[in-house]
């Protein structure tokens, strides 16, 4: 016999029936037995009232069950000293089952359970049946247990019952000890096995069950074979469901909805909107469940027309008053982007379920505006309508997109207060919630507490945690998910990601192989994650290898080459490279451009910077946004238009932003010109007053005019506001590990090596004359490297040199800038050592030396 089923928690019964201790007499029934008693027969009533011998209860019983009497039935059962016959348990269980007395059908079965050591056939069965209809599994199975004789009947009951508690193996099992038992299944056993190998699913069982199908001559029965084509198309086998209704000699409605729905769900929609339209022309009356089957798929083709046609054939069916059709309807449209038509269906409905408000909240969410979203949501409330699982993760993705911390956190509350915590798509939610609200703990907190996880509990703390700019922890949590999970696409692009925030070639050359064996390399936005993960990490040969090898490039693709180009120092090539760009027809997008203007001013080619900027508008119909006036500003400051950048700001349509006025300062930084440097740096303060990297541009704007007293105004400025900046850091890969260095760390086991190292570099420096300039008096020109740079890039080159082999590259990434001082010495460091040093700095510009 199969393992006995859970039991629910929720069960108020946990005991064993014969040990339950139930009382003789029910004082609520004997409250009001008098009034109750006045509508019985007044055999009845002088029966129940009487404790003679000479009575027959179990007549009795069965003449108040005859008359509905179910309390008083139940009385007579308990009070009477010798217990009834089968026939008055039968009756008193039937009456139970039709009421959907659940207590006191409990209570009877106690009492037979114990008083019978065994239930005979009828008794038996009666009681499964009950039970069944209860959904009382435990107590179904201790009968079945107790009963030496069972029919088909009896396996049917169980084979049912258990699959739709969801115990869908054990229902299977049930199956096959019926079979080894000898009882020959009837046309009621098969549609429950089947469903149950469809909820698993085991296409295999599937087949052998099919194959007892037609074994025992149930072959052209209707509600075999429709549950045999559900059956295949849950299993993903739509060839198989196909040629069981092709081969059906009769069929009804639901055998066409079965297999109209199946090529639905297997993502088949012309297949299965074509078998509706033959439906309509063999003049098959479709009912609701076929029309709200075909109006949501019909919204997966992109068809508007469709859509409307189906909208008007069900509003001449008379179906655009019910609910489900009405949610269908909504849904379609969502899927069809018209949001319009879906507040308009929404807005008609006389009567709305959560279902309703869920497909509105999700749609707008999904549609871009997560706004409307938690509008939708706010009158759900207001309406008192409870949300279900769907509803709060799709309110919680909205809260996402708009950074609204505040709603997710009520949100998360309430998934709490009503049980939805244990619902993965909801826990999900809250991941990205918190993550995209900066709230990474919290997420962390989330995840732990997670009972089940899929991949997308994993891809959103990966993804997660490179948001939030903690790449070192995805990489960690993307180890650990493989001895779990699979990852997929989703997975890989945010290990990748984080591989090229930190510089770990190694790491992403492991995912690179890892994702070739999986076979998805071409998938999504793979390819692209690939060559940004090779440009960023200095590796230019293989992301043009990798650009070369993929076939289907977007323009997402050009734009990492290009932007490739310009962190190396190639503008030249970066605009060739979009000529061919442009020569294949690929279109460009504001992008592309950014990256061209940014090439175009560390070039200092103005013209060709013109050119370009008025090429978006007059060629591309693309609208400059701020950065990319930000890139002119810069562009025209740094070869000296100073007067012609404060022009082209104050001739701007729309209002400069920090970024543009902090580009006017540098180029005054660059050529000293005090006067204009203060008014770019009175804007761009007043627009950014706690942003300390402009106050170090002043700083360096005085600093090389000699005005010390401004400086030390501003310096003193910035103590005051707390601006000091965090230790510059710097990390480097050395055999698969990312090793981290922060400024004056001294913890590092290899810090004397290091250091030796570096000191002799630093005589060999002073040896040839160029020593860098290391004071920090406040005199000293050099400032930005006392305040931004921290020079932590010359432990990780120095931990480099020392761990790897003679003749390997050596890839550092910094989070904050270079300084000029470092750029000498990693220029001597590479010269004497004759290595590729490659550094790559918050400006995300790449470095190199040979």
């Amino acid at each position: 016999m199969p393992p006995l089923p859970t039991k629910p928690a929720l069960n108020p019964v946990l005991l064993p029936l014969a040990s339950l201790a139930l009382p003789r007499a029910l004082p609520p029934i004997r409250l009001h037995a008098e009034k109750r008693l006045r509508r019985l027969s007044s055999a009845a009533v002088s029966a129940a009232a009487s404790t003679s011998s000479s009575a027959d209860p179990s007549a009795e019983l069965r003449a108040l069950c005859s008359d509905g009497q179910l309390a008083q039935a139940l009385w007579l059962l308990e009070s009477s000293a010798e217990p009834p016959d089968e026939d008055a348990y039968v009756a008193l269980f039937r009456l139970c089952e039709w009421r959907r007395a659940v207590e006191l059908g409990l209570r009877a079965c106690a009492h037979a359970d114990d008083r019978h050591a065994w239930f005979g056939l009828r008794l038996g069965n009666a009681m499964l049946s009950m039970l069944i209809r209860f959904g009382e599994t435990w107590h179904a199975w201790r009968v079945f247990a107790k009963m030496p004789e069972r029919d088909v009947f009896s396996w049917n009951v169980m084979v049912g019952g258990y699959g739709k508690a969801g115990l869908l193996e054990e229902a299977l099992d049930l199956y096959h000890r019926m079979m080894w038992a000898g009882v020959r299944p009837d046309v009621y056993t098969f549609p429950c096995v089947l469903r149950s190998c469809g909820g698993v699913p085991d296409w295999r069982m599937g087949r052998e069950v099919h194959a007892h199908v037609l074994r025992f001559g149930f072959g052209e029965e209707v509600d075999v074979l429709n549950a045999l084509m559900t059956m295949y198309c849950k299993c993903g086998d739509v060839v198989a469901a196909r040629k069981v209704f092709d081969n059906m000699t009769v069929m009804d409605c639901i055998s066409w909805n079965a297999m109209i729905a199946g090529h639905f769900e297997n993502g088949e929609c012309n297949a299965g909107l074509e078998l509706f339209l033959t439906m309509l022309q063999d003049e098959v009356q479709p009912n609701l469940m076929t029309i709200t089957s075909v109006t949501v798929a019909s919204g997966l083709l992109s068809d508007i027309t469709f859509a409307k046609e189906m909208h008007g054939l069900a509003v001449k069916r008379g179906f655009a008053t019910d609910v489900a059709f009405c949610n269908s309807l909504i849904q379609m449209y969502v899927s069809l982007g018209m949001m319009g038509q879906a507040r308009t269906v929404f807005s008609r409905m006389d009567a709305r379920d959560a279902m309703s408000w869920t497909a509105m909240i999700s749609g707008y969410e999904k549609n871009g505006f997560p706004d409307k979203a938690l509008e939708v949501y706010a009158l759900m409330e207001v309406n008192n309508v409870s949300p279900d699982d769907i509803t709060i993760a799709s309110a919680l993705a909205a809260c996402a997109c708009l950074g609204r911390l505040d709603v997710g956190v009520k949100l998360h509350e309430l998934a709490e207060s009503k049980g939805f915590m244990s619902y993965v798509v909801v826990t999900n939610a809250l991941l990205e919630m918190y993550a995209k609200s900066k709230r990474i703990d919290k997420a962390i907190e989330v995840f732990k507490c997670m009972p089940e996880k899929d991949v997308v509990s994993w891809s959103s703390m990966i993804a997660g945690f490179c948001f939030n700019h903690r790449n070192f922890e995805a990489l960690y949590y993307f180890r650990h998910m493989l001895a779990d999970v699979n990852p997929n696409s989703v997975t890989f692009i945010a290990a990748l990601a984080a591989c090229a925030a930190t510089g770990a070639l190694r790491s992403g050359k492991e995912i690179h192989a890892h994702v070739l064996r999986c076979g998805i390399a071409y998938e999504g936005y793979l390819p692209n994650a690939l060559i940004d993960l090779y440009v960023k990490c200095g590796q230019t040969g293989y992301a043009w290898a990798q650009f070369c090898a993929h076939g289907a490039k977007d323009v997402v693709s050009w734009n990492i080459m290009i932007a490739g180009f310009v962190a190396h120092g190639h503008g030249d090539a970066a605009l060739s490279f979009f000529n061919q760009m442009v020569k294949i027809g690929e279109c460009p997008d504001e992008v592309t451009f950014i990256a061209l203007l940014c090439a175009c001013s560390r070039g200092g080619m103005v013209s060709e910077g013109w050119e370009l900027f008025h090429s978006m508008t007059e060629k591309y119909s693309i609208v400059p946004n701020l950065k990319h006036y930000a890139c002119m500003v810069d562009l025209l400051s740094r070869v000296g238009q100073l007067t012609e950048a404060y022009n082209f700001i104050n001739e701007m349509p729309i209002t400069p932003d920090a970024a543009v006025w902090g580009a006017l300062l540098n180029g005054c930084r660059i050529h000293r010109h005090v006067e204009l440097g203060e008014l770019a740096a009175k804007y761009v303060l007043e627009l950014e007053p706690n942003d300390a990297g402009y106050h170090v541009l002043l700083c360096d704007l005085y600093a090389d005019a000699g005005i010390w007293d401004k400086l030390a105004r501003v310096r003193k400025t910035m103590r005051e506001k707390g601006l000091d900046h965090d230790s510059g850091c710097s990390w480097v890969e050395v055999k698969g590990v990312v090793h981290a260095f922060l400024t004056d760390d001294e913890s590092h086991p290899q810090i004397r090596e290091i250091n030796t190292v570096l000191e002799g570099i630093y005589e060999r420096m002073k040896a040839s004359g160029c020593a860098p300039v290391e004071s920090h008096s406040p005199e000293d020109k050099v400032l930005k490297d006392d305040i931004f740079c921290g020079h932590s890039e010359r432990l990780a080159v120095a931990f480099g040199l020392i761990n790897t082999t003679p003749g390997t590259s050596i890839s550092v990434i910094k989070n904050q800038y270079t300084c000029q001082s470092c750029h000498r010495i990693l220029k001597m460091i590479s010269n004497i050592v004759r290595r590729d040093i490659i550094v790559r700095d918050i400006s995300l510009r790449n470095d190199s030396w040979s």
